[in-house]
């Protein structure tokens, strides 16, 4: 019995000294992921990652990691090809079946889901905010996007007739979707100017835009978009994503 008994304590003794180094190790790569995913992809802030499922040490002996998230605070995506940059916020993605190299230099996810936002006042950098003629002697300009509620956009238009700025902006409730990793913003109807006729076209080159962004982390694309308070909620997902390397 003092012998089965000093095993036991033997074994507890080992199964903990496991798990602490099981913890030290995933700490490690955790912060060493982080390090090479930010210069990977040329970021200004260390991302957050994290390795899920235990043990650790047993995933890395089989070449590959189960489930690893991973937050990027601000990310600046491609906007389009003229060069121009589009600010994702709060990039949340989590990377199922991570392959990694024998020398550990580069990471491949077989599949990525994840979500971020693009505030207000980002898209509406990619919306007409310079007044444009839209009928002789109209002119109009977007100033500002919020919440419309119910998963629409409210695009608030400014107007002056005749040289007099009308009294009120105006509003109308738009409908935000992706099309080809394309962001589009497309009016519901359309708004009325002091009672002016405009031709729909003129009127749909002022509320109607629409934004492509490419260039996110490890290849993930754009999936569904949706308005909401604090700016557009967005998913992405992705196969054979890039970590690093």
């Amino acid at each position: 019995m003092r012998a089965l008994r000093i095993l036991l304590i033997f074994v507890v003794i080992l199964g903990g000294l496991f798990v602490i180094a099981d913890r030290v190790a995933v700490g490690f790569a955790e912060d060493e992921a982080a390090d090479r995913l930010r210069a990977t992809e040329n970021l200004s802030e260390t991302p957050d990652v994290s390795i899920k499922g235990f043990p650790f040490l047993t995933q890395v002996a089989g070449g590959s990691l189960d489930d690893i998230e991973v937050g990027i605070k601000n990310y600046e995506a491609a906007a389009g090809d003229g060069g121009q940059k589009i600010r994702i916020d709060d990039l949340q993605a989590d990377m199922k079946g991570v392959e990694f190299s024998g020398d550990y230099s580069s990471a491949t996810a077989s599949t990525a889901t994840g979500t971020a936002t693009i505030a207000y006042d980002e898209l509406l950098k990619t919306a007409k905010s310079e007044p444009t003629q839209v009928a002789p002697g109209v002119t109009a300009e977007v100033v500002g996007l919020s919440d419309g509620g119910n998963g629409k956009i409210k695009v608030t238009v400014e107007a002056t007739v005749l040289g007099t700025r009308l009294p009120e902006p105006v509003s109308v409730l738009s409908t935000v979707k992706v099309v080809d990793g394309t962001v589009r913003v497309h009016a519901d109807g359309l708004p009325k100017f002091g009672g002016v006729d405009i031709a729909e076209n003129r009127v749909r080159a002022i509320t109607d835009f629409q934004q492509k962004i490419d260039g996110l982390p490890g290849g993930i694309e754009l999936d569904t978009v949706q308005a909401a308070p604090d700016g557009v909620e967005i998913t992405v997902k992705g196969s054979d994503v890039r970590l690093a390397g």
